[in-house]
């Protein structure tokens, strides 16, 4: 309220104070600025960037990822709304204050100071004059301008926007992270891994499930891998239910460019653990491709949902796509994707309209996740059975 008050007092709309704020940080991370505020309304961030969260608050299942994810997405589409109306130089220095790509040439990222990525824009030919500006000024001038710009139609839209009308939002601030998100070892944007993940990015994952019934008769999996270190031979994959033991019907089959090597399950109705092995070892950002598929011999378990683990390094943007092809004399009543939900959460059916429902009409359902799937998440879609 402090920060709201002294905005005011200087002619600034809170909403213009908070952008201005999230821009002049040096973490680089407007994402975890944005999610403490939601956490905490009494915190440095949350006090000055209350007036763009709080909103977001109508937000269904709105977790604190979800909401910072929201806001941060109107963030980005406003500035690409405004690059089709504003001059040249009044885009760039909102894509260089947010640290948006493009990156100008010659520069390997948006430096932490916002005054030495101003700095940055000044290597673009042709952006302020013809001669290469001897110092910021042009580039503040134009700041100041799209500031009032960007806040002001960052706070009509917060007026009008509630509930499921934040959803596109989440997954454009999510797709947008995956590419701003400096310092966390993963080009691609994801969350840094647990130690005992597998040592391989997934550039791209198809899996297509085909139902018998109510149950997932088979599971086939198309996975494009790349190497995070040295010396990677393998990859564990899992098949929860429909084998009795027998290695002779071990329900994970090598489909290609892989083999069966090993199989482990510690106690009765574990998940079973196969390892693919792959026909060499892989070196540091080598790529491999392979598939699978998981046979359930035993159809005794209805299913609520097709869910995908990430246990390696994550998933690329827009490289997860999850097919499910239903029995045709069994069709579900709905289905919508979800992504890093409780169980609990992933089982409530979206209301009408929402653009997480998928047409189940003609006995097929996709999707295709935009943003980078995080380690240690799950993504999948959900089944409503009559």
């Amino acid at each position: 309220m402090t920060a709201q008050l002294d905005s005011e007092r200087l002619g600034e709309s809170p909403e213009k104070a908070a952008l201005a704020a999230l821009a002049r940080r040096r973490d680089g991370d407007p994402l975890g600025a944005l999610r403490r505020a939601v956490e905490s309304s009494l915190s440095g961030s949350g006090t000055i960037l209350g007036c763009l969260v709080d909103p977001t608050a109508s937000l269904p299942a709105a977790t604190p990822e979800l909401r910072a994810s929201a806001i941060w997405g109107l963030v980005v589409d406003e500035i690409g709304k405004l690059g089709s109306v504003v001059e040249p130089r009044e885009h760039y220095v909102l894509l260089a204050a947010f640290r948006l790509p493009p990156v100008p040439d010659g520069s390997a990222g948006w430096a932490s100071n916002l005054g030495d990525r101003f700095g940055q824009l000044a290597e673009v030919r042709g952006l302020f004059g013809e001669r290469k500006p001897l110092s910021n000024t042009p580039m503040n001038k134009a700041w100041a301008g799209a500031l009032e710009m960007l806040s002001t139609a960052v706070a009509r839209k917060l007026e009008h926007l509630e509930g499921e009308g934040w959803l596109p939002y989440v997954d454009i601030g999510r797709s947008a992270t995956a590419g701003t998100v400096p310092g966390d070892g993963c080009p691609e944007g994801c969350r840094a891994p647990s130690e005992g993940a597998q040592p391989v990015l997934v550039e791209r994952m198809n899996v297509t499930v085909v139902m018998h019934r109510r149950m997932a008769l088979r599971r086939i999996t198309e996975r494009d891998v790349v190497a995070r270190e040295d010396g990677v031979d393998g990859y564990d994959v899992y098949a929860g239910t429909g084998w009795t033991g027998n290695l002779a019907e071990i329900p994970v089959k090598a489909l290609w460019n892989c083999r069966v090597a090993a199989v482990r399950g510690e106690y009765s109705g574990d998940p079973v653990l196969a390892r693919l092995r792959f026909r060499r070892k892989l070196r540091m950002n080598e790529t491999y491709t392979f598939v699978s598929e998981a046979v359930d011999g035993n159809l005794d378990e209805e299913r609520r949902w097709i869910n995908v683990k990430v246990d390696h390094h994550g998933v690329a943007p827009g490289g997860l796509t999850v097919r499910v092809s239903f029995d045709a004399e069994c069709l579900p009543e709905a289905c919508w994707w979800y992504a890093e939900q409780l169980e609990v959460e992933r089982l409530r059916r979206p209301r009408p309209g929402d653009p997480r429902l998928l047409d189940v009409r003609d006995g097929f359902v996709e999707h295709t996740f935009e943003g980078c799937c995080h380690p240690r998440e799950e993504y999948g879609i959900a089944i409503r059975w009559p």
